[in-house]
């Protein structure tokens, strides 16, 4: 099993941020079967302020590019980002309509 953590801003408007909470409290069958089909086993997403951080799960086959594939062929997928883009806004030294970026661990803790 393979884990990615990623973060994104949300606009800093208080409209913004409660839309985009809101419209995850009941995410589409669709869409969810979409996360599930690219191989991802669990994913969350928690907020700080207008900070989101997702952590994914996914099997040992999954890849971002597979994804990006799946979802660019998914019209249902495509009408859900772009809804959630107007909510969304670029991380600070990210290329324009960046979203999501990539963390890296740089530290780990697992008991004996």
């Amino acid at each position: 099993m393979q884990t990615f953590v990623l973060i994104c801003d949300l606009k800093d408007e208080p409209e913004a941020i409660e839309a985009y909470v809101d419209c995850h409290r009941e995410v589409a069958p669709e869409i969810l079967e979409s996360i599930r089909v690219a191989g991802i086993l669990k994913m969350s997403i928690y907020r700080w302020k207008n900070r989101l951080t997702m952590i994914i799960q996914a099997t040992d086959q999954f890849s971002f590019e597979q994804k990006a594939k799946l979802d660019q062929s998914n019209p249902k997928v495509q009408e859900w980002e772009k809804f959630l883009g107007q909510f969304q806004t670029n991380l600070p030294g990210t290329p324009p309509n960046w979203r999501w970026a990539l963390i890296e661990q740089i530290f780990e803790f697992k008991a004996d």
